[in-house]
């Protein structure tokens, strides 16, 4: 494993053990180079995912780019970060498991925007703001009336 403090190619294992849901293996490092300090995730891969864009372009699944839109939704929000672990390790699981080599962003939006929705009502609305492509205002009016609504439709004005 690199370091990322000094880039050195020989760094060592001082800790190991599993992550509270067990769906990882935390590492504690040290660099033999710098003696910089650092943590390593290592996950079980069942296959390669492709993600399809909305223009039809395919690119490989980034669990870390999944994990960063989370954390951004999430941002200042009091939510436990083992919560947004389970949810995001939970949502690579059902992507996997479909058996499919390929999936819709979109399908990936909407999970989380499930997930989300369980976790905080803000983060929610964050993450459908640029999900969505929100533009105006009555859009997070709608988003806001199905929150408040749920299995209907915002109410209109009476």
């Amino acid at each position: 494993m690199r370091c990322p403090f000094c880039g050195g190619d020989e760094t060592q294992v001082k800790d190991s053990r599993p992550t509270e849901d067990n769906t990882a293996i935390r590492r504690r490092r040290v660099c033999s180079t710098c003696g910089g300090r650092f943590t390593t995730f290592e996950r079980v891969q069942l296959r390669e995912l492709m993600v399809v864009k909305r223009s039809g372009r395919r690119v490989p699944f980034d669990r870390e780019k999944l994990m960063r839109s989370v954390e951004t939704a999430v941002r200042k929000r009091p939510v436990d970060p083992e919560r947004i672990e389970r949810m995001v390790s939970g949502i690579v699981r059902q992507l996997e498991s479909t058996g499919e080599g390929e999936v819709a962003s979109e399908t990936i939006g909407t999970h989380v925007m499930e997930g989300l929705k369980n976790i905080d009502s803000v983060a929610y609305v964050r993450f459908a703001s640029v999900y969505k492509n929100f533009r105006e205002a009555k859009d997070f009016e709608a988003l806001i009336g199905e929150l408040n609504n749920p299995g209907g439709r915002a109410l209109e004005d009476e």
